[in-house]
């Protein structure tokens, strides 16, 4: 709740969008907090902050555990910030029990989780795991074309320490499930099992602006209709595919007066779904029927797929662990797989990775109404600090 203060809007929700002052702040108090619990603090290039408290052999490999503190334009105040607050207080529970890991145990707050400012999402655990390099990761920029790069080195968080893939024992991500599935079962414990995959587009159609009451209908290229054919099909391609979701969550309309016929309409494509094979078939449909829009309507089309996350596994010994654990806890849980991508998703691909979701009400996610118990965000937690001890060794 006290973090939540920061960036708090008036219905409730957060707005503190990656790498602005509001995050700064954020940033600042987490350190502050986690230099009271005597962690060891560095920030890697990528503006990713780690805490370290050592372990009996403080050569071993970590186990981390994390999430992020950015959040949507109208986002809620668990959605990220619960992963990586639960994370510090395992930490804090060590040192209130005076429990001695063999392995160091790190907690990380990620830069730009949500790819609300700076696309694509994921993009400092993604250079972390290698999936991306640190020159595309620092060269991303926001809609008025300033970069990650000039951000971290304006907020004071352009740290010196390689973003790049080192060896971990594990990774546990604890988050809200931000679906129904936790809270229609009365299970405060997902176990899960793995992400769906992603793929993300953005599509620009260029037709001729004209004046709206002397163009004729049949002698117009209006782009906003085709995106308009375009969207609907996208919809379509959402309902009738099983398991599958398809989104339009931006547009951009040019030159956006109400007498001018649309001369350009730009919009992104989120396609998600756990099977590879469907994912690509809905992606090579998007193609192929916006293609046939663009030809009809007599419109220019560029459609560049700006990001691609196949499906993911996590690693059956993470996954084992948080089920031990809730078992253990005597909490109900169940095993559910992630439909939104994750900073785990990233790490699943260096390190054995885990998640650990808990209700929210309603399934209500990137939503200022966003909500969840203080009981099942302790259940999390305390499952968390279980799986985090079998992993690092007590």
């Amino acid at each position: 709740m006290e973090m939540a203060t920061i960036g708090a809007t008036e219905k409730g929700g957060v707005c503190r969008l990656a790498l602005t002052d509001l995050d700064r702040e954020a940033r600042e108090r987490f350190v502050a907090w986690c230099e009271a619990a005597r962690c060891q603090v560095s920030v890697d290039r990528m503006g990713s902050i780690f805490a370290r408290r050592p372990g009996r052999d403080d050569k071993l490999p970590p186990v981390l555990t994390g999430s992020h503190l950015d959040t949507q334009p109208t986002g809620g105040k668990f959605d990220g910030a619960y992963g990586v607050l639960a994370g510090l207080e395992v930490l804090r529970t060590l040192d209130d029990l005076a429990i001695e890991t063999e392995r160091p145990v790190e907690v990380v707050a990620w830069t730009n989780e949500e790819g609300s400012r700076f696309a694509p999402a994921m993009i400092a655990s993604g250079v972390f795991a290698g999936v991306f390099s640190i020159e595309h990761g620092l060269s991303r920029a926001d809609a008025t074309g300033t970069t990650i790069a000039v951000e971290l080195d304006r907020i004071g968080y352009a740290g010196a320490v390689p973003a790049q893939p080192r060896p971990l024992a594990a990774y546990f991500e604890a988050h809200i499930e931000q679906g129904p599935i936790l809270e229609a079962a009365g299970a405060p414990i997902g176990v899960v099992s793995g992400a769906q995959g992603q793929r993300w587009y953005e599509l620009t159609l260029t037709g001729r602006e004209a004046h709206a009451g002397t163009t004729p209908m049949d002698r117009r290229a209006d782009a906003l209709v085709g995106a308009a054919r375009i969207v609907t099909e996208i919809n379509r391609l959402g309902h009738e595919t099983s398991d599958g979701v398809a989104t339009v969550g931006v547009m951009r309309v040019g030159p956006n007066s109400r007498n001018t016929i649309p001369g350009s309409a730009f919009f992104t494509v989120d396609l998600r779904h756990p099977d590879e094979t469907a994912l690509s078939a809905m992606g090579a449909e998007l193609r192929e029927y916006a293609a046939g829009v663009a030809r009809e309507d007599g419109l220019s089309l560029e459609i560049d797929e700006i990001w691609h996350a196949p499906p993911i596994l996590f690693d059956q010994r993470c996954v084992s662990a948080v089920d031990r654990a809730a078992a253990k806890l005597g909490f109900a849980h169940m095993p559910v797989v992630s439909g939104a991508g994750h900073d785990a998703c990233h790490i699943a691909r260096i390190a054995p990775t885990g998640m650990i979701f808990v209700p929210c009400a309603d399934g209500i996610s990137h939503n200022e109404a966003e909500s969840a118990t203080p009981s099942d965000l302790a259940a999390g937690c305390d499952v968390l600090l279980h799986a985090v001890l079998e992993l690092a060794g007590a």
